[in-house]
């Protein structure tokens, strides 16, 4: 699972995604990409269980670059406690996606694969996301 080898804050603020992205939001890598449409959450397994997906998918082909990381700390309080006594403790990492940003990119492979692993990932993002293609 990812997450940060450390980080200057141990708990963040939960806080609002505006906006569209400013960066990584063109392709660089591959010449197939995922490309986020709504702003969410996404944790660092979900990310992960994408990338196998995708992978998998490819049948280790090809080369993947993950555009997203996992680092902000999001907390949780135990089940059944009561309001107050404080913040929960850090339970994962997730990263803000804002709509426009790339998640993943694909090279290596032909087009059908590329778009058929893309879609594969794509079911366990829990945003709307499209296949783009470079130059295009």
């Amino acid at each position: 699972m990812l997450q940060p080898v450390r980080t200057k804050w141990r708990k963040a603020h939960k806080g609002r995604i505006h906006g569209t992205a400013s960066r990584a939001n063109l392709i660089n890598y591959g010449a197939y990409a995922l490309k986020a449409l709504s702003p969410d959450r996404v944790t660092g397994k979900q990310i992960e269980a994408a990338r196998v997906a995708l992978t998998r998918h490819m049948k280790r082909q090809g080369r993947v670059w993950t555009r997203i990381f996992p680092n902000i700390p999001v907390s949780k309080k135990p089940i059944e406690v009561r309001m107050g006594k404080g913040k929960g403790s850090p339970e994962f990492y997730a990263c803000r996606v804002k709509p426009g940003r790339i998640l993943f990119e694909v090279d290596g492979v032909s087009e059908q694969i590329a778009k058929e692993a893309l879609y594969k990932a794509s079911a366990k993002l829990p945003i709307k996301t499209k296949t783009i293609k470079r130059f295009a």
